[in-house]
């Protein structure tokens, strides 16, 4: 039994890299000692004095954190009930929680005498991302992309070239971020010698959803130290975050997992509707199964391959969930949520017209839930959002479907 004295973030994964069930590492043989080499190189420095001094140095004078925290004071005083707070995570350079993860990756690709970075994108922000922090290291760097995506986020496309990265397109299946992770795994097959995969999420093999939980848990430290000083030190009675692979949710959690005072919301896109096909909720509707290189909870057909999915989001297109979300699910910590492509349109324009504030349409999911939340709930409540991300790459797509609003 885990030492409850220990920080739920420090008590997982086990040494075999589980999560309760779920996890580990089912990866190609060939693979393994990279992801064991990776494993004990990240244990070897991920407490170190130097380490955390110079991803201190380069969150602070690269990234631009911390972020802030942000009161949504009209669609708050609109909606008469509880009061709705943001963590700017859209204010970070490159516009998203994804550069977190990714100057972690960098260094550590260094550390391990690599000179290359590779890596999916769904949206593109983690692509862009991954491209700025391979530029600053000089790095070469190579981003899978389905072909859909390609096309729907154009913008981002043109970033990751301008920054010097080599764009994959993912043309098989539905050609979207599944896709995309099927085609990057198979490049870090072929090039681990001298590469690192920077996955996207906190999925995929152990140690890669461990790594990205802990880069991205700046996010909740600072979240929650941010909140008790503006609040006069009580915390939030809820904790909002949109959920795919869950690193920007897992990133906002880890810091309030044993406040057991604070309920944890996990949105879901719900897309069209309940019906497989037209949604990627997997929390809500998947089952288990064993999704690039770990056991956890899929959205799958009869025959046990992975289901079409649909979100209005690019960064939200994925069967799976990643191991330590449905461990948490699994174990009742978290509220699970869904949202339908509609309800994330109007959140999209609704904090843009009333709060100046254009958001990724991934983070949309969270508010638009938040909302309803709010609604819900009396004036002396807190909502907590991460608003993992911008939305200048989604404003062409949101203005050619759904019009000025």
């Amino acid at each position: 039994m885990p030492n409850s004295d220990v920080p739920s973030s420090q008590r997982y994964p086990d040494a075999d890299g589980y999560y309760g069930p779920f996890g580990g590492s089912h990866y190609p043989a060939k693979v393994q000692p990279a992801l064991d080499e990776l494993a004990q190189a990240y244990e070897s420095i991920r407490d170190s004095l130097d380490f955390q001094r110079e991803i201190t140095s380069v969150r602070a004078t690269f990234q631009g954190r911390p972020t802030p925290i942000h009161h949504l004071k009209r669609i708050s005083q609109q909606l008469g009930g509880a009061q709705i707070f943001v963590k700017r995570e859209d204010l970070n350079h490159t516009g998203a929680h994804k550069i977190n993860h990714c100057v972690g990756f960098a260094l550590l690709a260094k550390k391990l005498g690599k000179t290359k970075l590779i890596a999916e994108t769904g949206a593109g922000q983690h692509g862009v991302a991954l491209a700025t922090a391979a530029a600053y290291f000089g790095l070469d760097c190579e981003v899978h992309m389905g072909e859909v995506d390609i096309g729907k986020q154009a913008s981002n496309v043109g970033r990751m070239r301008l920054l010097g990265a080599r764009v994959v397109a993912a043309s098989t299946g539905q050609s979207a971020l599944k896709e995309a992770s099927d085609s990057a795994f198979a490049a870090y097959a072929e090039q681990h010698a001298h590469a690192l995969y920077a996955i996207g999420s906190a999925i995929g093999p152990h140690p890669f959803p461990m790594i990205v939980r802990d880069f991205q848990a700046v996010v909740g430290r600072e979240a929650r130290e941010q909140f008790l000083a503006l609040s006069e030190g009580s915390l939030p009675e809820h904790v909002v975050a949109c959920v795919a692979g869950g690193s920007n949710a897992l990133g906002m959690y880890t810091a309030f997992l044993d406040d057991s005072e604070v309920t944890l919301h996990a949105v879901e896109p719900l897309g069209q509707s309940s019906q497989l096909g037209q949604h990627a909720a997997t929390l809500s509707y998947g089952t288990p199964g064993t999704l690039h290189g770990a056991r956890s909870i899929m959205l799958q057909e009869k025959d046990g391959t992975p289901a079409s999915v649909s979100s209005v989001a690019s960064g939200l297109v994925y069967p799976g969930v990643g191991p330590e979300m449905a461990m948490l699910h699994e174990s009742g910590r978290i509220s699970v949520a869904v949202v339908l492509n509609e309800d994330v349109i109007r959140a999209f324009f609704q904090m843009a017209k009333l709060e100046g504030i254009i958001p990724a349409l991934e983070s949309a999911h969270a508010l638009a839930f938040a909302f309803k939340l709010a609604a819900q709930r009396p004036l002396s409540e807190r909502i907590l959002v991460n608003l993992s991300g911008r939305g200048d790459k989604d404003v062409n797509y949101v203005l050619e479907n759904y019009g000025p609003g």
